[in-house]
């Protein structure tokens, strides 16, 4: 077996499940999960529309190129949505959800054979980076958050000697599981540092099209065009359709950005087996081409966060996020820190399931930033998440009695 698989932790949720396993949950209640991130509003017809019209081609095999009216429709959407023009022959990559590509981008881009080898991923931070940079062979390093301005990442707060032997940086603007978005000035201080170390950054941006302000989340592509570096170096940023359109099952996305490195992904992808099946290239067309359900899909949210936020934000450390559909919540002093204990009282007397924030995050710089905090994904309907937050306000009021 490969040894690097034993330098991998166990998944949240599969920790959530042994948390949960001998809790016997409220059977006067109705079972409500606000555990996974898995988008539960409707897929839009459109999209279904598309799927079904294009059945033939599963008779074919696709290239892992993807279709020139695919890569063309993803490089329209830039367009509109970042007033950018990419080149969609070299700088654009359709990938099976950026899942998929944040792991195999980090077996494209790490040198293991180079001592200290280091991927930096934010704190707390989506499990798949610290899999990807472990079984490329490379060490992790956690960069400080500031608690303060929800948990954003502190470049600055990261070692001069942790930034020489770093290859790769994982960013994720709108954050998992806290929502923050990166501004034009903390871009400007990774491009600087990349510049310096020669570091590959991967901008993880699956939330981008959730949000709740007038503004639209900076993209990094948009932020590298803003500070002038039109070539995008050592830059590629991933999106999907997964959370925009509500097609998780699709296994949708696209990698853009560094033509110089878009090229030697694709040479991994080719080997790799990766390319994406022509019955989804069709769909992902209609998808990315439409807007109207993007809006109708945020609207949805801004009007279920409208109503569950005020209700928690009384009883609990929480405000409305930047963008993306987390609440990533403190939990009262009654709790004595232990977010895994609240978990399971939680779903022992509500039957509603929370993930303990300590699960989304790794002990660094002497704590673990998730310690004491829960994120709740608000993907069901507004009635079934408002019940949700009602249940957990009485129980933490009863705690507190």
């Amino acid at each position: 077996m490969n040894p690097l698989l034993s330098r991998l932790q166990p998944y949240p949720f599969e920790r959530l499940r042994q948390l949960h396993a001998d809790v016997a949950p409220n059977p006067a209640y109705k079972a409500i999960s606000l555990g996974i991130g898995e988008p539960r509003h409707a897929t839009p017809q459109l999209i279904k529309d598309a799927l079904t019209a294009s059945l033939s081609g599963l008779a074919s095999y696709p290239g892992t190129l993807g279709e020139p009216k695919l890569r063309q429709a993803m490089a329209d959407w830039v367009a509109r949505r970042y007033d950018l023009k990419l080149d969609p022959a070299i700088q654009i990559l359709p990938v099976n959800g950026s899942r998929e590509a944040l792991f195999s981008l980090a077996q494209t881009v790490l040198d293991s054979s180079k001592p200290g080898a280091t991927v930096v991923c934010p704190n707390p931070f989506y499990q798949i980076y610290e899999g990807a940079a472990l079984l490329a062979g490379a060490q992790t390093w956690f960069a400080p958050s500031d608690p303060a301005r929800n948990f954003a990442v502190d470049w600055a707060g990261v070692p001069e000697a942790v930034w020489a032997k770093t290859q790769l940086v994982f960013v994720c603007s709108p954050g998992n599981p806290t929502g923050a978005v990166m501004s034009l000035d903390e871009w400007k201080l990774l491009f600087e540092l990349s510049d310096r170390h020669g570091f590959v950054i991967a901008s993880d941006e699956c939330y981008s099209e959730i949000y709740f302000r007038d503004e639209a989340p900076l993209g990094g592509l948009q932020a590298a065009a803003r500070l002038g570096r039109h070539d995008f170096k050592n830059l590629v940023s991933l999106t999907s359709l997964s959370k925009r359109s509500n097609v998780p099952g699709l296994r949708s996305g696209f990698v853009a950005g560094d033509a110089s490195l878009i090229k030697p992904f694709l040479l991994y992808r080719t080997y790799h087996g990766s390319a994406m099946s022509p019955v989804v290239q069709a769909a992902s067309i209609a998808a990315w081409n439409d807007e109207r359900h993007v809006v109708d899909n945020r609207a949805m949210y801004r009007e279920k966060f409208a109503q569950v936020t005020p209700m928690l934000s009384a009883v609990m450390d929480v405000a409305l996020p930047d963008a993306g559909f987390y609440l990533w919540a403190g939990i009262p002093e009654t709790f004595k820190g232990s977010d895994t204990a609240f978990s399971r009282e939680l779903l022992a007397l509500y039957n509603v399931v929370v993930l303990p924030g300590s699960y989304l995050a790794r002990d660094a710089q002497g704590h673990n930033p998730g310690a004491g905090r829960i994120r709740m994904a608000l993907v069901a309907e507004t009635a079934e998440c408002v019940e949700a937050a009602q249940r957990i306000v009485q129980f933490i009021q009863s705690k507190a009695h």
